[in-house]
């Protein structure tokens, strides 16, 4: 094994495309608290460090899980990744695990010491940090992993919109509001459509390897029903929010995403077979960061524009 194809090997595990998508939800958060007159920028930078570190264990885990459970064999459509190719042992993962969850602690540690205000808040974001972490190793990981009985969209709902969003808001602002509820649904309604994406990829081999992902429960075409609702519920969810809370005609720019929204969502309704879903993972994860960039640009605007 030469250093080049080691290195390759940890990438493909490290999967560092995913960041972004990490990263958007966070930004979002971060804006709408920047639109209300909240900032703070050690707490902005310390948040999309641990989001990132979170993406990354989560990405190595479920290497791990998926690897010990053989769920990940030649057939699959899927890239196979390191442990599955051999390039990385179980011990070395476990070590990779370990080192990547101690960098969690210190830059999730180093957050909540910059941004809390009371003991309260300190202790609430503690717990749900280290929730953060047992849902992201516990994805694949276990003898009774979630992500294996059809629980992993829910979990990227809440992790990946719910608490991204309004958790980086809130260690900024310092407050609640009802209708960031919408903007963060709409986060973790994207990221959930990247993953019932890869999970309508990998139907059949999830399938016969016991792996009982929502798509697999729902069926092929259930699952592609599923997929529109999740691209049709974003529109929603960002438009009730420009109509409630923005109120700004700047609001509406996220708009502009919805013909690759649309054609997605054809796309996945008519292409009945597994493989034709290998180019869409990409097309998905781009037509969200488009969708959250268009979000974040129209609420710098409004509030630049008046």
């Amino acid at each position: 094994m030469t250093e080049i194809s080691r290195t390759q090997a940890w990438l493909e595990s490290l999967r560092p495309k995913t960041l972004p998508l990490a990263f958007a939800s966070i930004l979002v958060g971060i804006t709408l608290a920047w639109w209300q007159g909240h900032f703070d920028a050690t707490v902005a930078v310390l948040s999309l460090v641990t989001a990132g570190l979170l993406q990354i264990l989560s990405n190595l885990a479920n290497d791990y899980g998926d690897a010990v459970k053989g769920s990940d064999k030649p057939d699959r459509i899927g890239p196979l990744r390191g442990m599955q190719k051999g390039a990385i042992t179980q011990p070395q993962m476990k070590r990779a695990l370990m080192i990547t969850v101690a960098l969690i602690c210190l830059s999730g540690l180093g957050l909540l010491f910059a941004a809390y205000q009371n003991i309260g808040d300190f202790i609430g974001f503690l717990v749900l940090g280290l929730l953060s972490i047992v849902a992201a190793i516990t994805y694949t990981v276990g003898t009774r992993p979630y992500g294996y009985i059809g629980l992993g969209d829910i979990s990227v709902l809440i992790f990946f919109g719910w608490l991204s969003v309004i958790g980086s808001w809130y260690l900024q602002a310092h407050m609640l509001s009802a209708t960031l509820i919408l903007p963060a649904t709409a986060c973790g309604l994207l990221a959930t459509a990247v993953l019932n994406i890869n999970n309508l990829r990998d139907i059949d081999s999830d399938r016969e390897n016991g792996k009982n992902t929502l798509a697999v429960r729902l069926g092929p075409v259930g699952a592609r029903r599923y997929h529109a609702c999740l691209l049709g519920g974003t529109l929603v969810c960002l438009a009730l929010f420009n109509l409630i809370s923005l109120q700004n005609v700047c609001g509406w720019l996220f708009i502009l995403a919805t013909p690759l929204l649309f054609k997605q969502a054809r796309y996945v309704m008519t292409q009945r077979e597994p493989v034709a879903m290998r180019p869409m993972l990409e097309r998905t994860v781009k037509g969200a960061l488009l969708t959250n960039a268009l979000f974040i640009v129209g609420i710098i605007l409004s509030k630049a524009l008046g």
